[in-house]
């Protein structure tokens, strides 16, 4: 098939490692695929075409840019696309309004990869609702943002699948070299005790209520360490709390990075405090290395971790439970291999990429049959 994916940006995330990830093995799989994003890009941009899979830049200026939606149009009637496959709530729009009134249709796919917090905004919660009339399969990345979707009557059931994430999950195999490697890029002694957590620093992912546990962990642990792995506007304010609390030895703010699935095996505990979440490449990743877990339950996390077999469980803004799940990590090795190694197993069952791109195949195939039908 000829499969044209509808980005807002490849800058590195976990909605644009997933689609990287599902574009490379599309190509491997002989489909012909190519990249649009609305917005100028770099991040994964340089690894999608080193691989061959052209990626086209919109450039997009204003809200609702005419110019945009003109050269997306052209990009599909180029490539003769058969299936649109967008990514989230303005790709979607943007994509069906560019094939209004064209003489030769892709048929649309979207794929919904979080809870949609987004939509509060009435112009854009309008214009995707007027979208999804054109979008021949939705495809949500849990159970979750399933019920959500489809409870709240935005997408018809006959519609509406359940495509959950996908990683390579052989990437993140971990070994002894690699733990040794990973500390030495983040200059971590090699017999420290280390909790990781990979997301940016925005209000919703609540690294702020992680840090919070640090200095009572301290006092009992002192050379453990807290590495957390992501840019964003909140880095000068959580800089500020690590030296509020007098945690600059034990924290590491180590900023955006595009060697994230390296730097996994340098920890002992994954900690994912956040507010909301899809169904996180992050976790997803973590569970592919092999990593004792603590995740709040929200949104997608109760899908991957299940609780005390491939991870912890939490509640959401609780410290106290967050700080006791870590300390019951901290205090007990044979606990964390445990975990980490059911972790890795379901991993391998369940998140690797070659099943979710045979998945979107079978979708595709329904999608292009329900427009060919319409």
């Amino acid at each position: 098939m000829r499969i044209v994916h509808v980005v807002d940006s490849l800058e590195f995330g976990g909605l644009e490692r997933v689609v990287t990830d599902l574009a490379l093995e599309q190509k491997r799989r002989g489909h012909e695929v190519s990249v649009f994003s609305l917005l100028d890009t770099q991040g994964l941009r340089a690894e999608l075409e080193a691989a061959g899979i052209p990626v086209v830049i919109g450039d997009k200026k204003n809200p609702f840019d005419l110019r945009l939606i003109r050269k997306l149009r052209a990009h599909l009637r180029e490539r003769a696309a058969d299936v649109a496959h967008t990514h989230s709530f303005v790709p979607n729009y943007y994509c069906a309004t560019a094939q209004l009134g064209a003489t030769s249709r892709a048929a649309m796919v979207g794929t919904c990869h979080d809870m949609g917090h987004r939509l509060g905004n009435r112009r854009l919660r309008w214009m995707y609702r007027a979208s999804l009339t054109r979008t021949a399969r939705v495809a949500m990345v849990g159970r979750m943002v399933y019920e959500r979707f489809v409870g709240e009557g935005w997408v018809p059931s006959r519609r509406a699948a359940i495509v959950l994430n996908g990683i390579p999950v052989e990437r993140f195999r971990n070994s002894e070299q690699r733990r040794r490697i990973a500390r030495e890029r983040l200059g971590l002694p090699d017999d420290a005790l280390v909790i990781g957590a990979v997301g940016r620093l925005v209000p919703l992912k609540n690294h702020r209520l992680l840090i919070e546990q640090m200095p009572a962990l301290v006092a009992r642990w002192p050379g453990l360490r807290l590495v957390i792995v992501g840019g964003g506007p909140l880095e000068a304010e959580l800089a500020g709390l690590v030296t509020e609390l007098g945690l600059g030895t034990n924290v590491l703010l180590a900023s955006q990075r595009p060697d994230v699935g390296d730097l996994l095996p340098a920890f002992d505990i994954f900690a994912m405090p956040s507010r909301t979440e899809g169904l996180s490449i992050a976790l997803l990743e973590a569970c592919a290395t092999g990593l004792a877990i603590v995740a709040t339950q929200v949104g997608g996390n109760p899908e991957i971790v299940k609780d005390d077999q491939t991870g912890l469980l939490v509640p959401s803004e609780d410290g106290a439970a967050l700080q006791a799940a870590l300390i019951r990590l901290l205090e007990a090795p044979a606990l964390r291999e445990r975990l980490g190694a059911a972790a890795a197993a379901w991993a391998q069952e369940h998140a690797s990429i070659t099943a979710v791109a045979a998945t979107y195949e079978r979708l595709y195939g329904e999608a292009r049959q329900a427009q060919a039908g319409a």
